[in-house]
């Protein structure tokens, strides 16, 4: 069995044909999929999808690109569902920040993560963690906070972010067999394999050579298989490895 631990199973993309994407998925090996929240008002229907598909499973919260949407008692709320399995994705984005506005988007953006951080560890659940050239803030308000853990999506190849290894999983998708992954190709050896998880974060970020397709769950093995490169370690090891893991971090 393989996870696909973060996939937009909820996006419009894959509303006329979301049965045959997992179907699709299922016969390459993909058995179970998370959908991670990102808009509130798509919440609704990643629940209804986790209700129908007993291989499908949910998290609540709330984007930093999406933070004009975001209602703490909803995403509270929401965490109590028994398909739901994690806080997030949320996270600090600062790639693009309103002319003018930056100071004050970023804090705002601080302050909603920091409300979400403490929401999962209250509850106990672990976090979806979305950083886009914001690795440092993100460091800096996990230290203050050693409860918090989770996973680190479309891990970026910070090394910073390596610090807490012992209680964060490092996301590995599509990026990974880009040409201009050069960072992520000399950080991947220096994730413990105990530590990684595989995702698409489908429909985006498709994997080579499907560059310029609709990502689906479906694509995982194509990660696979390029992680066994770089590491030179069998497929199957990999699989298993990562499946535990997956595991392990979402009390699956």
């Amino acid at each position: 069995m393989i996870t696909d631990t973060h996939c937009h199973l909820d996006s419009e993309v894959f509303r006329e044909d979301l049965a045959i994407v997992i179907d699709n998925a299922k016969a390459v090996g993909v058995k179970r999929f998370v959908i991670p929240a990102a808009d509130l008002k798509d919440l609704e229907y990643a629940k209804a999808i986790a209700s129908k598909y007993e291989e499908v499973y949910f998290a609540s919260g709330v984007h930093p690109y999406h933070l004009e949407s975001y209602d703490f008692e909803r995403v509270r709320a929401m965490c109590e569902e028994k398909k739901c399995i994690a806080v997030g994705e949320c996270g600090l984005d600062y790639f693009r920040l309103s002319e003018g506005r930056e100071q004050e988007e970023r804090e705002e953006q601080k302050r909603v993560l920091i409300e979400q951080i403490e929401l999962s560890i209250k509850l106990n659940l672990p976090l979806i963690l979305h950083v886009r050239e914001a690795s440092h803030d993100i460091a800096e308000i996990l230290r203050h906070y050693p409860k918090a853990r989770g996973v680190f999506h479309c891990f970026n190849a910070d090394e910073v972010l390596l610090e807490f290894k012992e209680r964060f999983f490092y996301g590995i998708g599509g990026v990974l067999t880009f040409k201009n992954a050069r960072r992520l190709l000399e950080v991947l050896p220096k994730i413990p394999l105990s530590r990684l998880v595989l995702e698409t974060d489908a429909p985006y970020l498709t994997p080579h050579p499907h560059r310029g397709e609709r990502n689906e769950p479906k694509f995982i093995p194509l990660v696979l298989q390029k992680i066994s490169e770089i590491l030179a370690i069998p497929v199957e090891q990999i699989s298993e490895q990562c499946e535990k893991n997956t595991k392990e971090l979402f009390d699956l």
